[in-house]
């Protein structure tokens, strides 16, 4: 599994950062992962010419094919003015708008308080579910108190959780037609075709009516 950790914090050190790596080491303690972080703050001048100009520089471009081959994503942000940060969402606008589709990806963020915890479903969640991403059930939210605090290693393993097994099953193959599922998908083993059964919809009125 190619794990790409995009994170957007903006100090040194930085609580964004640290509950990135948090995730990142919950998913590796569940299955063997190649993580890649991809820090924005070391490519906002790149994100504000390609923004510009229409071309990304050479560690923007890079960072941009890591997230495109990516198997699945955790992306943290901070949270300025109640949303994400202006520097995280620079970085998806450049990003194609294909590139996300059917990727798995986990979504967190930090704060100062916890009464910006919505965010992830306001802002984030809206966010990747444009760009066609399957976004896991569980996002993570870190305010100042919640470090060392019962709740958030839980919050953790739960979302870390559920980002292997989404990715694990996206990546599994179909299982082929044959006589084990034949009872299943409706096929028979020997004349390898779809039996339906129609009903006419006047003989469906009349077993409603009671007649």
């Amino acid at each position: 599994m190619k794990l790409v950790v995009v994170s957007a914090g903006l100090s040194v050190p930085s609580s964004t950062r640290l509950l990135a790596d948090r995730l990142a080491q919950a998913v590796q303690r569940k299955t063997t992962v190649d993580v890649q972080v991809v820090e924005l703050r070391d490519l906002a001048v790149e994100i504000a010419h390609n923004l510009t100009n229409g071309f990304p520089g050479g560690k923007l471009a890079a960072a941009l094919e890591a997230v495109t081959d990516a198997d699945g994503l955790i992306v943290v942000t901070p949270v300025f003015s109640a949303s994400y940060s202006g520097l995280f969402k620079s970085f998806f606008d450049v990003l194609d708008q294909e590139a996300l589709a059917g990727k798995p990806v986990l979504i967190a963020a930090t704060g100062g308080s916890a009464r910006h915890s919505l965010v992830l479903e306001h802002a984030l969640r809206p966010l990747f579910s444009y760009l066609r991403a399957v976004v896991v059930p569980t996002a993570v939210y870190a305010a100042s108190e919640d470090w060392g605090a019962q709740g958030l290693p839980e919050r953790i393993e739960r979302a870390a959780g559920e980002l292997v097994s989404l990715t694990a099953g996206l990546s599994a193959p179909a299982s082929p037609p044959g006589p084990a599922n034949a009872g299943k998908t409706g096929k028979t083993a020997d004349a390898g075709k779809t039996e339906f059964t129609v009903v006419p919809f006047a003989e469906q009125l009349a077993a409603l009516s009671g007649r």
